[in-house]
């Protein structure tokens, strides 16, 4: 256990390079290790979902509901009536297509039926009796916006639209989307099938986390089997083309919901997503919407993986241990304060081997404004074996156990 290992010894501070302009302020103390979760517990604030944190000049769009989002973090940059009940058109099929992709087998093959065929609405003009792959249809109804792609998809996977609009809203409510229900997979009109602008944002969000929906979504033309040999597919986002690093995700637009985009754009590593919804100028507004956060918020945040420390290990067969956030961890502030952002790492002076990969040995915090906005556990990035008692013995004045003697002993084993 991560106690047993626990020399009783109070923790150091790290202190880490912020990448932004100079921080302001040094934390000054001690902090033991068991404190940290009180520490998180009274000064953490969750602001998955809050209010978000405005810069000087907010963005002009025409948008009645719209939201940008940090994706690394899922925190709220700008919201107008984000949180009502609308529409959402074709960015339904920005749930069809995850679940397709979690529930199915891309090489599925999957047979069109009648009802999947006559679909009104956008198409890719499927054929009763014609049989694709899961895959394919997919694409066809990312790409596209194919309606008759994503009966196909409901049918082939859940028996029928019904049953799969079952599923679509048991995962909308895992992922918190509590204002948001889908009575069919690709968002023909109906009074029961309506969203939210943040709703989306949280699906969306989600959904950039596969890999192959990531690909998809930032595709901008591609091809599956036809009739007459193939189909050509034209992505309808017409930002991939026109906006410097945009990469997904969805169009909408039918005469009750008006135009909608679920867009996003990664520049520098940090990527935003922008949410507008019965829109006069969804274009205009998502660039407006994508440049705002760009250009007026600065993300601190830190890597699962990425080792930001040693601890010592007085008994192990290597002298100190690398440790990294077991998770990602970030938070963003208008680029004017981000001096009041802080990033700092909580980690004991030594710790008692045997340490297993994956153990937690400290924490890493960022902090705004003095607040802790944001944290993640600190494991071990190795194992590391405790050194035989005899070896004392031996070599009395080294106690840190060379790595070649290490290696050696391991041979002779």
């Amino acid at each position: 256990m991560a106690g047993d290992n626990n020399l009783g010894i109070a923790c150091r501070e790290v202190p880490l390079p912020v990448r932004g302009p100079k921080k302001q302020g040094i934390f000054q103390g001690v902090i033991n290790v068991k404190h940290v979760v009180l520490i998180l517990a009274l000064g953490i604030f969750c602001f998955l979902g809050s209010s978000p944190v405005k810069a000087a000049s907010e963005p002009q769009i025409t948008a009645p509901a719209a939201v940008l989002m940090e994706a690394s973090t899922g925190q709220v940059l700008f919201e107008r009536r984000a949180r009502e009940e609308r529409p959402p058109a074709s960015t339904t099929k920005i749930m069809t297509a995850i679940l397709a992709l979690e529930l199915g087998r891309l090489d599925t093959p999957i047979k069109v039926s009648e009802n999947a065929a006559t679909t009104p609405g956008a198409s890719i003009y499927l054929q009763k009796g014609e049989v694709l792959t899961l895959g394919d249809l997919v694409k066809g109804a990312l790409l596209e916006s194919g309606n008759d792609a994503t009966v196909a998809i409901a049918e082939g996977l859940a028996g029928s639209e019904a049953g799969f609009a079952f599923l679509m809203n048991r995962k909308a409510w895992l992922l918190g989307a509590r204002m948001t229900h889908f009575n069919n997979p690709n968002g023909l009109p109906d009074p029961g099938h309506y969203t939210s602008a943040y709703d989306l944002a949280l699906i969306a969000r989600y959904a950039l986390g596969n890999p192959v929906f990531r690909r998809l979504v930032a595709t901008v033309e591609d091809q599956i089997p036809g009739p007459d040999g193939v189909r050509h597919l034209y992505n309808t986002n017409r930002l991939l083309e026109s906006y410097p690093g945009a990469d997904g995700v969805k169009t909408g637009t039918t005469a009750a919901a008006g135009q909608c985009l679920v867009a996003s754009a990664t520049r520098e590593g940090r990527q935003l997503i922008a949410v507008v919804l019965g829109s006069a100028d969804r274009y205009g507004d998502t660039r407006s919407l994508l440049d705002y956060g760009f250009k007026n918020f600065y993300c601190e945040r830190v890597k699962a993986g990425e080792t930001l420390g040693q601890v010592y290990i007085p008994n192990g067969e290597k002298t100190s241990i690398g440790v990294a956030p077991a998770m990602d961890a970030g938070f963003t502030a208008p680029l004017a304060r981000s001096g009041q952002l802080e990033k700092r790492v909580l980690l004991p002076r030594a710790a008692r081997a045997p340490v297993k990969k994956g153990q937690e040995l400290g924490r890493v915090q960022i902090l705004f404004d003095g607040q802790v906005v944001a944290a993640a556990p600190l494991v071990a990035t190795e194992d590391v074996r405790a050194i035989p008692w005899w070896s004392r013995l031996i070599f009395p004045g080294n106690i840190f156990y060379t790595g070649r003697f290490s290696t050696l002993l391991e041979r002779n084993k």
